[in-house]
């Protein structure tokens, strides 16, 4: 009997094993700011592609619908002029070869995210502290609207209406509402806030804090910051769980002294609860559409880490393009 009882036990385990290593799914596309280049990881076999570009593109988004992939930056070539300006590029997510269009994006568009339709394309512009709205359908600008001083990441609340932007060398978020296409709250937050997120129902808002080493807590309904958590060194980039559970931020750190740390938080009682060990430089983060899986780029050393969220681990590592910057995930059709 005990033998039997011990085979039950060593199955089990077995199973759990096999079902926490289980390969991700879904494909991954890098920013490679440092050589002009987007990387399309397969999460499933491994196998990464390349698309050069002639931007050094800082930040890439998988549109809302999940048919386009957009791409900001500068011009590659050495040193930018701002009269030269910054472009917006639009590919079909099956077809990686060639955009199948290239906006003109202001001055120096920083990053890039749709909304809810996948129609409208919305860019930060920090050389002319805007945000820029492009019709995706019709190639073109549909309005240009004021922000604060170097506007830098955002993201768009749950309900579709509220887009976050964090404005780095002003200390607040500027609050957009999507409908009216105007700036309608600034909130003071912290010290070169870099990035926003959201909790999965809206009531909650994230902000990175580089310069103080903190995740910030926006109240979205009251429109203030409630809360500030340590984390490590120069946080940059975070996303929540599609459950809510947990928050993770990748933390840079400097080019002298990049960080390679990954700081997760319990997101309802706001305390640190885990730090991850990814790769030099960790920056960008996105979570994998069923939350199984988070995903960090490593600027400094050139990498894709995959990290389990059932056990905070690190379970694949890829070799991307220099300087992996933005990241976005694409889920397999089912």
């Amino acid at each position: 009997m005990k033998k039997i009882i011990r085979l039950i036990q060593v199955l089990t385990l077995c199973i759990f094993a096999s079902a926490a290593s289980a390969a991700p799914s879904g494909t991954a596309y890098t920013a490679n700011e440092r050589n002009n280049s987007i990387s399309t990881v397969n999460l499933t076999n491994g196998q990464v592609s390349t698309t050069v570009l002639t931007i050094a593109p800082h930040n890439v988004q998988v549109s809302a619908d999940g048919s386009r992939l957009l791409a900001v930056g500068t011009p590659a070539h050495g040193e930018h002029h701002a009269d030269e300006g910054g472009q917006l590029w639009v590919f079909d997510t099956a077809a990686m070869d060639k955009p199948l269009f290239v906006l003109s994006a202001g001055a120096h568009p920083a990053h890039v995210i749709t909304d809810q339709s996948g129609k409208l394309a919305i860019v930060t512009d920090s050389g002319n502290n805007t945000v820029n709205v492009f019709d995706l359908d019709k190639y073109a600008l549909v309005t240009t609207i004021k922000t604060g001083k170097f506007p830098h990441g955002l993201r768009l609340s749950p309900n579709g209406k509220d887009l976050y932007v964090a404005n780095m060398k002003e200390g607040s978020v500027s609050v957009i509402d999507l409908i009216s296409m105007v700036e309608v709250a600034r909130i003071a937050v912290g010290k070169a806030p870099v990035q926003v997120g959201f909790s999965p129902d809206g009531l909650q808002a994230y902000v990175s804090l580089s310069a103080e080493n903190k995740l910030g807590f926006i109240d979205t309904v009251q429109r203030r910051l409630v809360a500030k958590t340590s984390v490590s060194r120069v946080p940059i980039q975070m996303s929540a769980l599609p459950d809510g559970s947990h928050i993770y931020v990748a933390n840079q750190g400097s080019s002298q002294q990049p960080d390679d740390k990954v700081s997760v938080l319990d997101a309802k009682t706001r305390k640190l609860i885990k730090t991850i060990t990814t790769g030099k430089g960790a920056h960008g983060v996105a979570a994998s559409t069923d939350g199984n899986y988070v995903l960090i780029t490593n600027i400094e050393a050139g990498t894709l880490s995959v990290i389990d969220a059932s056990t905070h681990q690190v379970v694949a590592t890829h070799a991307v393009g220099a300087g992996p910057n933005g990241v976005s995930y694409l889920a397999n059709k089912p």
